[in-house]
């Protein structure tokens, strides 16, 4: 046989077949040739699927779905508010119950994509939306995947990486975590344990822009990066890189260009940083117990605000993400292993909104388990479309 012929084992066909059958737009890469024993190269590492990756299994809230509304609003645009406590609902990646679930800001619950296939979707663990409101951009760490979702089809249409494989060839990636779609139709995630950031086009799977270098995972953006675990786009296309190595955050633009570089004050392991709701300051959350928020300048690393209680009902254990909400000011916190999601008072720094029963995990209406990322859902009037004034 030609040493060019592409082979696939038993398992890939298995897998292959299973994209096909939910719908997705592009399989993984697999390299070509054969081992000693006549069997197929994988360029990857196959990973034991424990219980608690697989988490509740396939699981959904059971609750009647309203009508989805059409997209009315954007980022710069947004419907109207709901005003405080939540301004907007709210989509959430419910890592172990395998969905994404949006939650209005009465806690009703609007909309829900539970897992097609748990061998192709699983864990999912960030979620964003698009630009224009009509796809999410979802990763899975310990799945070694992200994926593309539709949210009016409520269908899985792209996949990168290979479920169950670890690897840094074409079509494999080592936890990967966030996961944007870009104004240009190009998704970027940072794939931490190969130290790098890449931007990958979904329309051939091609790597447009790598930065960092796998095995080299040191602070030197943006040839090397110290384990990145956030990759932010921001208003202008820049990027925000979170380095959990150092806890160092930086603004890159889109060419590769560092303009500043500094490490978040009082965190020890910052989880995907953001920029607050004027673009002027960092907000980033502690993944650590007790977890911790923090808001500062990175022209002068002085802190302008932060949470941080070490007990009891309002510490916080292992938060994720924390971002400034629009329209009040206010933080919204994941905090995943007490199994809620939090909007904290800006002043009072007391809890005015929770969904998730605290240290409780669940599907039903009302619980979240090990939830991981959200994003706003800013485009569709949700408000108007459930008749709440």
């Amino acid at each position: 046989m030609n040493r060019n012929t592409r082979r696939v084992s038993s398992r890939q066909a298995v897998l292959i077949a299973l994209l096909l059958a939910v719908g997705l737009g592009a399989a993984p890469v697999w390299a070509q040739g054969t081992t000693k024993a006549g069997k197929p190269k994988v360029p990857g590492v196959e990973v034991t699927v424990t219980a608690e990756m697989t988490g509740a299994g396939i699981v959904s809230a059971g609750v009647t779905l309203p009508p989805i509304p059409p997209i009315t609003g954007n980022r710069k645009n947004p419907v109207p508010s709901w005003g405080k406590p939540l301004p907007y609902p709210v989509v959430i990646a419910d890592r172990r119950n395998n969905r994404l679930i949006e939650i209005a800001p009465d806690k009703s619950i609007v909309w829900e994509f539970v897992s097609p296939a748990l061998k192709v979707y699983r864990g999912n663990e960030d979620v964003n939306f698009s630009p224009d409101g009509k796809l999410l951009a979802v990763s899975e760490e310990d799945n070694f995947d992200v994926h593309i979702v539709d949210y009016e089809k409520k269908a899985l249409t792209w996949t990168y990486g290979t479920p169950d494989f670890r690897g840094k060839a074409p079509g494999f990636l080592n936890y990967p975590d966030d996961a944007h779609l870009l104004a240009d139709g190009k998704f970027i995630t940072a794939d931490i344990r190969n130290c790098r950031i890449l931007i990958i086009d979904p329309k051939d799977n091609s790597i447009a822009t790598q930065w960092g270098t796998p095995g080299k995972c040191n602070h030197k953006p943006p040839h090397e990066l110290g384990h990145p675990n956030g990759a932010t786009p921001l208003e202008n296309g820049d990027i925000l890189v979170t380095e959990i190595t150092g806890s160092w955050i930086s603004r890159i633009t889109r060419e590769g260009k560092v303009l500043w570089s500094v490490q978040a004050p009082n965190i020890r392991y910052p989880s995907d940083a953001f920029l607050t709701v004027d673009g002027k300051q960092v907000i980033v959350a502690d993944f650590w117990k007790p977890g911790r928020v923090v808001i500062f300048d990175p022209a002068t690393r002085k802190i302008s605000w932060e949470y941080f209680v070490k007990d009891g009902e309002k510490m916080l254990d292992h938060s994720s993400i924390a971002r400034e909400l629009p329209d009040t000011g206010d933080i919204f916190v994941v905090d995943d292993l007490r199994d809620r999601v939090l909007v904290i008072d800006r002043k009072t720094k007391e809890f005015i909104w929770q969904y998730g029963v605290t240290d409780t995990k669940g599907h039903k209406p009302g619980y979240l388990f090990y939830p991981d990322g959200f994003d706003l859902d800013v485009f569709r009037d949700w408000k108007a479309a459930l008749g709440k004034r």
